[in-house]
Parts: C-alpha cells; sequence; structure tokens
C-alpha cells in the first residue's frame, strides 16, 4: 500500500465524518437552544463567539490577517451559508419545526447546488438532472401534507435559506478565500455580526438567563457545529466537487431524525418517511451519479501522417 495517500485520504474522510455526524447531531441541539435562547442572538453568539476564538488562535499562531478582497469574499460566504442558511433553520426549529424535518428540507442542497453549478458553466449530466427532478417531487410530497404543511412560512424559510447556502457553496468554490481555517473564521465573524444585527432589529430579547441545557447547547454548537464541522466543510468546498462537499446532506436527515425520535419524542408520519426516502435517493443519484454511471469513453480516430 502506498503511504503516501494518507496525508490527503485522512483529511478527507474527517472533513466527511464531521459533516456527516456532527452537523447531523446539531439539529436537534438547535432545538434544545431556541427553547431558551432567542433563535438569531442564539445563532448569532454561536458564530461570533467561534470566529473570535478560532480568530485569536490563528493570530496568536502568527497567522496574518488575508488581502482585503479574500476577507470580503470570504465576509460574502458567511453571509450566504451561515447567516441566511443556518440562520434561518433555527429560526424554523424555533418556530416548532421538528429538527428531523428541519434537516430534511436542508437536504435540498445538493439538488440547488447543482443547478447553480450550471449556471456557473459546470457540465450537468443527465442523471444529475434525474436526481434534481426526483428531489422537487419529495420536497412538493414533504410540503403538500403533515407538520411542514401547517408551518409553510417556516418552510419557505429553510427553503430560501437552503438556496442561499447552496449558491454560496458554488459561489465560495470558485473565488479568492483565505487559506485555512481563517477563511472560517471571518466567515463566522461576518455571519454573528449579521445575525446579531438582525437579532436588534426584529425586538429580541433574553428575559431570563438561559439554563444549563441552554448554555450546553450554545457551546456544542460553538465548538463542534461551527469550529469544528464549518472549517471541514470549507475545507472541502476548496478541494472537492460541490456534489462531494454537499454529500453530507443525505446523511444528516437520517442523523437527525433517528436523535429526534431517540430524544426529542419526534415523529413522521407515512408520507413524511416517503418524502425523506425520495430526497435521500434524488440526493444519492446527484452526488454519486457520476460513479455509479460514468460516461463513456471516447475514442478518437489518430490523424494521419
Amino acid at each position: 500500500m502506498n503511504s503516501s495517500r494518507f496525508p490527503s485520504v485522512l483529511p478527507l474522510v474527517a472533513a466527511l465524518f464531521a459533516l456527516y455526524f456532527i452537523w447531523g447531531s446539531t439539529y436537534l441541539v438547535i432545538r434544545i437552544g431556541v427553547a431558551s435562547w432567542p433563535p438569531m442572538m442564539m445563532a448569532g453568539t454561536r458564530f461570533l463567539l467561534a470566529g473570535s476564538v478560532l480568530l485569536l488562535i490563528l493570530l496568536l499562531k502568527g497567522e496574518r490577517l488575508p488581502s482585503l478582497r479574500a476577507c470580503r469574499n470570504a465576509a460574502l460566504v458567511g453571509v450566504l451559508l451561515l447567516a441566511a442558511g443556518n440562520g434561518a433553520v433555527t429560526v424554523a426549529e424555533h418556530q416548532h419545526v421538528p429538527s428531523g424535518l428541519a434537516a430534511v428540507m436542508v437536504a435540498t442542497v445538493p439538488l440547488f447546488a447543482m443547478c447553480f453549478s450550471h449556471l456557473f458553466g459546470i457540465a450537468t449530466r443527465w442523471i444529475e438532472w434525474l436526481g434534481i427532478t426526483v428531489g422537487m417531487a419529495g420536497i412538493i410530497l414533504l410540503n403538500s401534507g403533515g407538520q411542514l404543511a401547517g408551518n409553510p412560512w417556516a418552510a419557505l424559510m429553510i427553503m430560501a435559506g437552503s438556496l442561499c447556502w447552496a449558491f454560496g457553496s458554488v459561489w465560495g468554490s470558485r473565488v479568492t478565500l483565505p487559506t485555512g481555517m481563517m477563511a472560517g473564521a471571518i466567515e463566522m465573524l461576518a455571519a454573528g455580526a449579521v445575525l446579531l444585527l438582525g437579532s436588534v432589529l426584529s425586538g429580541e430579547k433574553l428575559t431570563a438567563l438561559p439554563p444549563l441545557s441552554g448554555w450546553l447547547a450554545l457551546g456544542y454548537l460553538s465548538l463542534f457545529g461551527s469550529v469544528i464541522a464549518i472549517n471541514a466543510y470549507m475545507y472541502l468546498i476548496r478541494n472537492v466537487t460541490p456534489a462531494i462537499a454537499t454529500s453530507y446532506a443525505y446523511i444528516n436527515p437520517v442523523v437527525a431524525v433517528l436523535l429526534g425520535m431517540a430524544f426529542a419524542g419526534e415523529q413522521l408520519s407515512a408520507r413524511e418517511w416517503l418524502a425523506l426516502a425520495i430526497i435521500v435517493v434524488s440526493v444519492m443519484l446527484v452526488t454519486l451519479g457520476k460513479y455509479l454511471f460514468p460516461p463513456k469513453a471516447v475514442v478518437m480516430p489518430s490523424a494521419e501522417r
């Protein structure tokens, strides 16, 4: 076995593990947190705290601030992914959307990412278009009845957040960003500032100090869900295709649903289970289709001499 492959394989495996399982658990932790925190205040505090700690560590290690252009790009990515994308999920769960259903809705990110990739000139194959079509059918089924149908504004909010996350992922893979973890630090600082501004403008107030569960939720989301998982995601969108970087979306719903059922008493109807299965299959078609159905090799005739 060639040991030279390990330096590149191990970071990839670790990053995918962080996204698949840590992010899958954050939906339940967000639900626990918003029981005692106003949603945008909690999300903004989470990202501002995580970004500040990470930036301080990087500066103490001797890293320099990146160029203004790279900082601007990272800030925009942070607003799209974290402030709009994650912020929408946090607000929706505060409005009593079950954590498992929120994860199912966010599972549509790779479908939207594929559409945006096509707009940016990245070729889209038939199997990927099939996956997008199947996924749209799953979204319609999920929103046609059950708990999301009773809260259409929350469903639209999560959908808009997913669109922002998908666009930010594709655009962020094509622009100059700070290297290493500095990108994640700036993104979280920008997102935290925007979310806290939104919290102030919307009139959110902390009427009482959160209990221990609220503080533990904030700590878990800041360290594991932000510092570790977001930097893992930024590593992926810089080193692999957007489809692979967003492949966590067909694992997260399963993890979130199982945790919600085990620890929060959440239940899914038969319709919602069917929609979950359809969306997971569609995401697998989009992310794995090129490996399951590789393009046929084209043999070019040799030129005559």
